[in-house]
């Protein structure tokens, strides 16, 4: 898997009991690559578009973040943060399945075609109300879409797939965008986040991503430190549909009676070879196999919450971006990641960056 160079590594970055904001003011450099990246694939008065409609968005549902991602986007100072922070449209496989050590482990791989995702990864460690937790993240991103909570669970989302109200994908997609712009409810990536934050176990994380309303449909996958604690949880905006463990899911539903067009490319294929290749998924990435590893892919983890042994790696079109990121048994780094060239730039007011971990070893 490794192109025979060196490649950065992903920092591990300190945040303790701050927001998001504290990742951006420690890696703020890479957060405006982002913004570059994001300015060349929409354009920049697409994403200035997309802001106004996020944040209006954001602000007609009471989003509980919406102070954060104004600070952001006051902070950087180009166009595109509140446009990202509410974007949804990655492709993801990933599955649940007993680990050796005990509980169950998390595979997981992230698929987007948007260049800067894998070099530009963070992991974030913060300290919530119930405890300490690993965000894999990007500066000046409010939501979580992967996480570890080492000895309470482990938990991801996919993409949920696209209504076809009409059958034709242009118009499926608007009908579907102007269904969010009325209804409530979380961002799936924002009650992921407040799940990491708030809920002391499994079974509490369980409750939560089943039963609080969201805006839109999405899939989660939940692991924890127990025997039989592994779930993939389908979602529509106010129902459930739970496949217990051992379970793989893609981006189309398995949920009998419920439709949509799948997401991201061979969504079938990628959930099948993962599924054949999920038993023998070790602590490692070598279960990596295409269709699941694809040009679009930008990050590829394996989670256990039992052991808090965390292995992860992020992607470009090209093949590995980032040196393996590996946490060991007890929430250790194995590999400390180094400082950001870019601490220089400016912070946020009254939010300290986080600090980014370097030399020896870095416990939970």
């Amino acid at each position: 898997m490794s192109r025979g160079v060196d490649l950065p590594e992903i920092p591990l970055i300190d945040v303790g009991a701050d927001d998001a904001c504290a990742v951006l003011n420690a890696e703020p450099a890479r957060a405006r690559a982002l913004l570059a990246s994001a300015a060349r694939s929409y354009t920049r008065p697409a994403v200035r578009l997309g802001d106004a409609i996020s944040r209006r968005w954001l602000d007609r549902h009471d989003n509980p973040h919406l102070a954060e991602i104004d600070a952001i986007a006051a902070s950087v100072g180009v166009p595109g943060a509140h446009f990202l922070n509410v974007s949804y449209e990655w492709g993801c496989t990933g599955g649940v399945t007993p680990a050796p050590g005990g509980g169950c482990r998390l595979v997981r791989v992230l698929d987007w075609p948007f260049d800067g995702l894998g070099v530009n990864l963070v992991a974030a460690r913060h300290t919530g109300p119930a405890g300490p937790w690993i965000n894999l993240t990007w500066p000046g991103f409010v939501g979580c879409i992967q996480g570890l909570a080492p000895g309470r669970f482990a938990a991801a989302l996919n993409q949920a797939p696209m209504a076809r109200p009409t059958r034709l994908m242009p118009l499926d997609w608007a009908i579907g965008r102007s269904r969010v712009w009325r209804r409530g409810g979380l961002p799936p990536a924002h009650l992921l986040r407040r799940v990491f934050e708030t809920c002391t176990d499994y079974r509490a994380a369980k409750a939560m991503l089943c039963g609080t309303p969201l805006a839109l449909p999405t899939i989660f996958l939940l692991v924890g430190p127990e025997a039989g604690q592994g779930c993939v949880i389908e979602r529509q905006e106010t129902r459930a549909a739970v496949f217990e463990q051992p379970a793989v899911a893609a981006n189309h539903w398995q949920t009998a009676g419920w439709s949509g067009r799948p997401r991201g490319g061979d969504s079938q294929g990628r959930r099948r070879i993962l599924a054949a290749r999920l038993a023998g998924a070790g602590p490692e990435l070598d279960w990596l196999a295409p269709p699941v590893l694809n040009e679009t892919t930008r990050l590829a983890l394996v989670a256990e919450p039992a052991s808090g042994r965390l292995t992860a790696r992020g992607f470009e079109a090209t093949g590995p971006a980032t040196a393996p990121l590996r946490l060991g048994p007890g929430n250790q780094s194995r590999r400390a990641a180094p400082e950001s060239p870019g601490k220089t730039a400016g912070n946020i007011p009254g939010k300290a960056p986080g600090k980014a971990l370097t030399g020896g070893a870095a416990p939970l």
